[in-house]
């Protein structure tokens, strides 16, 4: 044994050296993760970046001269918890809501923010800020509505022209819930939404028994027209008309109308159509 150290001393120690440069130099990037290799604080190339010649794979860096700065390529996620906001309508709120982003620019963001949760750091106050000012123009049922869309829009744009400034893209803003804190205050603003909801009920249902009225009228008016002019057309069949209905109200028997009877002599004049006399 003593012979081969002796003879092979050397060999084992580039080997041995060899190994250990081995290891101090290469790196492996994943498909999830992109690289960024700075050399005395300046970044000198992206390994797998989308637009960038090094795809995921085993790279290598100068030991002690080049560090490695991993950055995650995946959807990252920023939340914001119980985060009390004032609507529109002085309405205390409690927000839950979160944004989505990536890391776009891996320089940029190793420049402005170091690592990923610096940049969660730098746009939490940012997310915190965006939103209570858009709460803020709007009332707590409006955010019920379709306009929360919009309030969310606007709070996406601007927190994504603030992300930029870190290497960063917003992908979406959502609010997971936005409730009124407990008790009194939240028991008033379900009565004061139940209130509003009735008068709005109430204001409904005039008008439309009001268009009610106008369009019978106008029908009433419409039918009244055109019995006059068909009855101008022939005033004898208008006198034999109203004969029939007038004997057919007076002599018809039936729920409600009793069981008296009529007397009338055959001269009389009420009678005249069944004698066919005008």
């Amino acid at each position: 044994m003593e012979a081969i150290w002796n003879n092979y001393r050397w060999a084992v120690v580039a080997i041995g050296a060899g190994i250990i440069l081995f290891f101090m130099s290469a790196f492996v990037v994943n498909e999830e993760e992109q690289a960024v290799v700075i050399r005395t604080g300046e970044p000198v190339r992206i390994a797998n970046r989308p637009d960038s010649d090094y795809p995921a794979g085993l790279y290598f860096r100068i030991p002690l001269i080049e560090t490695v700065r991993t950055i995650e390529k995946r959807v990252l996620d920023l939340e914001m918890t119980q985060e009390e906001v004032l609507s529109n309508d002085q309405q205390r709120l409690l927000v839950d809501a979160y944004a989505r982003f990536r890391i776009v620019d891996p320089v940029r963001m190793v420049e402005r923010a170091g690592t990923t949760e610096g940049v969660r750091v730098a746009l939490e106050p940012i997310l915190n800020s965006a939103l209570r000012q858009e709460l803020g123009r709007r009332t707590f049922a409006a955010m019920l509505t379709a306009e929360r869309g919009t309030a969310l829009a606007n709070v996406r744009t601007n927190l994504d022209r603030e992300a930029r400034q870190y290497g960063a893209e917003v992908i979406d803003v959502q609010i997971k819930r936005t409730d009124l804190p407990a008790g009194r205050p939240l028991e008033s603003a379900f009565q004061r939404m139940e209130s509003d909801r009735e008068r709005e009920a109430r204001t409904i249902r005039a008008a439309g028994a009001r268009d009610a009225q106008i369009i019978r009228a106008e029908a009433d008016a419409e039918a009244a027209r055109i019995y006059a002019e068909s009855f101008g057309a022939d005033p004898e069949f208008y006198d034999f008309y109203r004969a029939m209905e007038s004997y057919r109200y007076s002599f018809a028997r039936g729920e409600g109308r009793g069981e008296s009877s009529i007397i009338l002599s055959p001269e009389n004049e009420y009678l005249r159509q069944f004698r066919g006399q005008r």
